[in-house]
């Protein structure tokens, strides 16, 4: 768990899949402390196993999803959209005292159209109560970048959105260890829009044959 003057303890929930493997790995490089969950330890590990391989450390560590949360500081969540219901119920309990960065988009690749309002954000902050604060980001960040040029920072802007802005400003943090720019977004109910972005940048990239659109933030000085 995070002390004075270290970087809080990251878990990254459900993160064996397209998404949280890159997160993980540059947050690693970037110095904080990471562990990989999944719904199977064995599985968990095997990730980890092979990050630290890239690495050539053994700082990512590998655990069950609640496991890996109770033993975090900051959770970030990155199952799939039909996994995300699932997932936050069986958590609950292991996530109270802590952020819980959703990065869900339930969005489908195949049949990319906006999801209907609650947020998946809000959804889950409705299911996990007051112990809880959930943040909305990283819905619109491509996997395909994360593992790629890990030398170089990522050019994309990330949105926040929290109930409380102090919390947005812990996950801001997060995203410019990264090399990224993330800008407060409002409250957890305008995480349905930065959701239905992701079927707005999947469209794109179909037609464009890409993989790596994102969005970025123009007319704003954060007077950093």
């Amino acid at each position: 768990m995070t002390s004075q003057n270290t970087l809080p303890t990251l878990a990254i929930l459900g993160g064996t899949g397209k998404e949280g493997p890159g997160l993980a790995l540059r947050w690693a490089m970037a110095g904080y402390p990471v562990i990989i969950g999944s719904r199977l330890h064995e599985k968990a590990q095997k990730t980890a196993d092979e990050l630290n391989k890239i690495l050539e450390s053994e700082s990512i560590l590998g655990f069950e999803n609640g496991v890996a949360a109770s033993k975090a500081d900051i959770c970030v969540l990155t199952v799939v959209y039909t996994a995300h219901e699932p997932a936050i119920k069986s958590l609950k309990d292991d996530l109270k005292g802590k952020i819980l960065v959703d990065a869900t988009a339930r969005v489908d690749f195949r049949n990319p159209i906006p999801p209907a309002p609650p947020s998946a954000a809000r959804l889950a902050q409705s299911t996990l109560g007051d112990q809880v604060r959930v943040v909305a980001a990283f819905q619109n960040v491509p996997a395909a970048v994360l593992r790629k040029n890990l030398d170089k920072p990522l050019e994309e802007d990330v949105l926040v959105c929290a109930d409380d802005p102090k919390d947005a400003d812990e996950v801001i943090k997060l995203a410019e260890s990264l090399g990224m720019k993330a800008y407060y977004s409002g409250n957890l109910d305008n995480a349905v829009v930065v959701e239905g972005l992701t079927s707005i940048l999947i469209s794109m990239n179909k037609h464009y044959g890409s993989r790596t659109g994102s969005i970025q933030i123009s007319g704003i000085d954060k007077g950093e």
